[in-house]
């Protein structure tokens, strides 16, 4: 499997697809769902935000979840800590589940085909490197290859293969960058789950019957707007992760650290 994940291909290539990630489509939901936004890297703001997740929670009764929306590696200074805390367990009293972004993507076309220029080094890949203790990479493909063996847990790549691209419940459908409005959620593509960008020209959904949450793109404050939830905040530039609370009966609620 090792040999198999750090193939070696042509230099030069476009990300390659992994292969349609699962789509978890279920038909329950909890009675408090934490999403938060796009981490890259920043694990000490998803340190001090789980804090303030789990003391909100606290005071509320029911199943409550936390989801992740993606990007957790990348141009942050601490990419590996991101993946020890989230392949842990999940703060207590919480469900934690995690989405694919398209940076975990392109880490893992680079894992699969690594050339010392392959375009993740310049997408953020290069401050993920220095999480995990590399500094410097050998021009030798095979040298490259042995490098990342020795350096990046065989967890924190199965971790980053094995996400979901999608997750919904009744009334929020939540994905790293958005969806087609023409698509069923059991037929949407992760070219666009993970990459698409919404246009402000879009008109406002009318006849879906869920509210989209996503990140991907940065907005300087929580945007909510008709059937749309945007809760990247650019984390890395402007050092603040915001996460926001869809309760049961309740109008949603910001949190954020900084």
């Amino acid at each position: 499997m090792i040999a198999n994940l750090f193939g070696f291909l042509r230099r030069n290539r476009d990300p390659q697809p992994v292969g349609q990630r699962t789509k978890q489509i279920l038909d329950t939901g909890p009675d408090h769902l934490y999403a938060i936004g796009d981490v890259h890297g920043c694990e000490d703001l998803l340190e001090k935000l789980e804090a303030k997740i789990r003391e909100d929670g606290r005071h509320r009764e029911g199943r409550k979840w936390i989801v992740m929306l993606g990007d957790y590696v990348d141009r942050g200074p601490k990419s590996a800590s991101v993946l020890d805390r989230l392949t842990a367990r999940a703060p207590e009293g919480f469900q934690r589940f995690c989405l694919a972004g398209n940076h975990e993507e392109v880490m893992l076309d680079f894992l699969n085909h690594p050339a010392p220029d392959h375009r993740w080094l310049d997408f953020g890949g290069l401050e993920t490197l220095y999480s995990y203790g590399i500094h410097k990479l050998p021009s030798n493909r095979q040298a490259i290859h042995n490098v990342l063996l020795s350096h990046i847990p065989q967890e924190h790549i199965t971790f980053l293969e094995t996400l979901p691209s999608l997750l919904s419940v009744p009334g929020i459908c939540l994905v790293h960058a958005g969806i087609r409005e023409d698509v069923p959620l059991e037929e949407q593509k992760d070219a666009d789950l993970l990459w698409l960008r919404p246009r402000s020209s879009e008109s406002p959904p009318t006849a879906r019957s869920f509210v989209v949450v996503h990140g991907h793109t940065p907005v300087p404050q929580v945007e909510i707007t008709q059937g749309r939830i945007n809760i990247d905040t650019g984390a890395y530039m402007s050092a603040k992760l915001s996460a926001i609370r869809l309760s049961k009966n309740e109008a949603p609620a910001i949190l954020q650290c900084d």
